[in-house]
């Protein structure tokens, strides 16, 4: 999402940031920031700890526990997480809604669209409230239930996988479905990935994948870090991160990556946070952030280790780097399962590491010519585009703007109830018009047999 409102804000538009005070995510007291948006801050009941605290519960809970656990377990504990975040969410539209002053703001500004990812929820009912057209960036939701049922995108389950399941598109079984309103009035839907490595299926005209769009060329790298780089001679370097979100490893399993780390020839420069493991090797560089995306174009970098997440992932594909993914959490498992398939990744189980397999797998990965001869074709195929994944989304945007939204290209199938969508109507008109033609032709042909047998016993009575 950042990236595509920094980019607009380059082609000259006014970008106003709706936030609440508690964000986790969005640091609107920046300078920087705000020198570039105009952030409109608004006030819920709950803290920005009390938010983290629930994100790293769920955190800890998926890497450490949900494998030792039952599935009466995962279920409840499933269950309390979505109870919490809705209950965050109802606040947050509170917040937002019943705030008098800021929807008079809002009314007052005349916006010409509304961007809204639907993790940051009610932004589809303040683009209804201000009669503005909506347009929706995501990258999926659990079960593509808004993909689904708000955005009438075909999801056949017979060959399309519900995300986040780490399922191929040859499958068997069913799905369920639920209801939405509000969201499925978004004009266009700005999907976060592509199909290079997306399973295909038809999609609606105002479904616009666009994955990869923060992806860029690289920069020079700073001079400390260049002369870390050039110092790994012709082994070359590994990119590691395992994400902004993820600060709780644990020293076991910081000391089993950092172990197999000290047991390649590579250079190492992992992007970590927290207490230094005990078993950092000389040729590991740690550092709380690293600029992931000009490490993984230098011609230095032979692989990536990495959790799996989109940013990441996508970079990676840009970058034509291979893979070693340790999934944790969330998409992790079904994104890196996809690099498997397409011979791109070697992934392996976070609670069975070892320092033995990690090392091994990264000299597979760097030594077996087929994982990059594999990810430098996706790469060609991601980068073989008309125009550029930001491009593409910003165009969009725009076009909303000038035209006042992209009705043209919403299904009809909108205006449909789920009787009407699936025909069952018509069917259950055609079954009655059949069985009426059925019905007429059995008392039509009973009364023609019942005139031929009066007729049959006149003749034998005469």
């Amino acid at each position: 999402m950042r990236t595509i409102i920094e980019e607009l804000v380059k082609r000259n538009h006014s970008v106003t940031i709706l936030v609440p005070d508690a964000s986790p995510s969005v640091n609107y007291n920046n300078s920087r920031d705000a020198a570039k948006f105009n952030f409109l801050v608004f006030k819920v009941s709950y803290s920005r700890q009390e938010y983290l605290d629930l994100i790293q519960e769920l955190m800890r809970f998926s890497m450490y526990e949900a494998h030792l656990s039952s599935p009466l377990q995962k279920f409840l504990k499933t269950a309390s997480w979505i109870l919490h975040f809705l209950d965050f969410g109802r606040q947050q539209c509170d917040g937002m809604l019943r705030n008098k002053q800021l929807m008079a703001t809002l009314r007052h500004a005349s916006f010409d669209v509304v961007l809204q990812d639907p993790m940051a929820v009610c932004g589809d009912l303040v683009a209804d409230l201000l009669s503005v057209p909506l347009i929706i960036s995501m990258r999926f939701s659990f079960g593509s239930v808004f993909e689904r049922h708000c955005g009438h995108a075909p999801v056949p389950p017979s060959y399309v996988p519900l995300a986040p399941l780490p399922f191929n598109d040859h499958m068997t079984l069913g799905t369920p479905s639920s209801v939405c309103e509000t969201i499925g009035k978004a004009d266009v839907w700005l999907i976060r990935t592509f199909w290079d490595i997306e399973t295909p299926r038809p999609t609606p005209p105002n479904f616009k994948y666009v994955g990869g769009l923060h992806c860029k060329p690289v920069n020079q790298l700073p001079e400390d870090l260049e002369a870390f780089v050039q110092s790994s001679g012709d082994a070359g370097i590994i990119v590691a991160s395992f994400g902004s979100m993820v600060t709780n490893l644990t020293m076991q399993h910081a000391n089993i990556i950092a172990t197999a780390f000290g047991q390649i020839p590579q250079k190492v420069i992992w992007r970590y946070r927290g207490k230094p493991p005990t078993a950092l090797a000389p040729n590991t560089k740690i550092s709380d952030w690293i600029p992931q995306n000009d490490l993984l174009g230098h011609p230095k970098t032979k692989a990536f280790v990495t959790h799996g997440g989109t940013n990441g992932l996508y970079e990676a594909v840009f970058h034509g780097v291979p893979l070693v993914g340790v999934p944790l959490f969330g998409d992790q498992p079904d994104n890196l399962a996809r690099m498997s398939r397409l011979g791109t990744a070697i992934v392996l189980d976070f609670n069975h590491l070892t320092a033995e397999e990690l090392a091994e797998a990264l000299h597979v990965v760097i030594n077996q010519p087929s994982y990059r001869t594999n990810m430098q074709r996706l790469s060609a195929v991601h980068r073989d585009q008309p125009v550029t994944p930001l491009s593409t989304a910003v165009f969009w945007v725009e076009f909303v703007m000038r035209h006042g939204g992209a009705r043209h290209l919403r299904l009809a199938s909108y205006d449909l109830n789920w009787f009407q969508y699936h025909s069952l109507d018509t069917g259950a008109a055609l079954l009655v018009a059949l069985m009426t033609v059925a019905a007429l032709w059995w008392v039509g042909i009973r009364c023609i047999l019942r005139q031929c047998r009066r007729q049959a016993g006149r003749e034998k009575k005469d």
